[in-house]
């Protein structure tokens, strides 16, 4: 996917608009729940997205909203942020608590083996997506993606906070 215009109207509002979500989130919910997706390829590159609000490149995913299953926000996600489409179940591999970027916030992160791949359907919100080999991961990649994928691809134990 060819990254979108450097500065978009979302990069420019995102700072201003993000407090204000997250304030209306804490007023009407006791806790948040997320998802994100580690899709690995027959090649075993990683699939990454780079935000247009965020710095840095992030394991794809995202909230689970009132009434979804877990199972169902991943599949959402995933399809809205890089197309890519679940063919097959995937594997639940550790819950987080991200209290330290939202009070009570908590991420689910699933394997993702089994999938086909077509047009994403988000509108905005994803710069980039990109497939990396393990050894050749960006430097600008996500604190929490970076202990995610130590723990998948070396066997670390998880870190239960974000």
């Amino acid at each position: 996917m060819a990254p979108s215009p450097t500065r978009n109207w979302r990069e420019r509002i995102e700072p201003f608009t993000r407090p204000t979500f997250h304030t209306l989130a804490r007023m009407t919910r006791g806790m948040t729940l997320g998802v994100r997706g580690l899709a690995v390829d027959g090649e075993g590159r990683i699939l990454l997205v780079r935000h247009t609000y965020l710095p840095d490149w992030w394991l794809p995913g995202g909230g689970v909203d009132r009434g979804e299953s877990l199972h169902d926000a991943l599949v959402r996600e995933m399809r809205e942020e890089t197309g890519l489409v679940l063919t097959g179940p995937a594997t639940l591999l550790s819950i987080h608590s991200n209290e330290a970027h939202f009070r009570g916030d908590h991420v689910a992160v699933y394997l993702i083996r089994d999938f086909e791949t077509g047009p994403a359907s988000q509108h905005g919100e994803i710069a980039e997506t990109g497939w990396f080999a393990p050894d050749a991961l960006p430097d600008a990649l996500s604190r929490g993606s970076r202990a995610r994928l130590r723990e998948y691809l070396d066997g670390v134990p998880a870190d239960l906070r974000w």
